[in-house]
């Protein structure tokens, strides 16, 4: 089984989720994406995947997440701004052929493992 986990290394939720798979032996491809950036796809898919949606995706920690929902962005909105920001998205989502969970809580994953 592929699994991505889509992580910041400076949060301690993203990093107990790494090692959750390595605890299950899962080799994992880590995508550090404040580094990497978002791509429409990838976010799409997830958006699709976590049965989130845009907006359940968002780091409600965020003042410019929080102005997105008060306002009523729609998808792209949120999407776009996603990508402009990465910061935005809520972490860790870890992805595997079974779907794709938000780490909060952090045994939402096992769901998908």
């Amino acid at each position: 089984m592929t699994v991505t986990i889509y992580h910041n290394p400076k949060c301690s939720t993203s990093r107990k989720a790494v090692e959750l798979l390595q605890e299950k032996g899962i080799s994992a491809q880590v995508v550090e994406y404040l580094k990497a950036g978002w791509d429409a796809q990838t976010l799409d898919r997830l958006a699709a995947s976590t049965g989130k949606g845009y907006a359940g995706m968002l780091r409600m920690r965020e003042d410019e997440a929080k102005a997105l929902v008060e306002r009523g962005a729609s998808d792209a909105e949120i999407r776009d701004a996603m990508i402009a920001n990465p910061v935005l998205v809520e972490r860790p989502i870890v992805e595997s052929s079974k779907g794709a969970r938000i780490g909060r809580p952090l045994e939402t994953v096992l769901e998908i493992l």
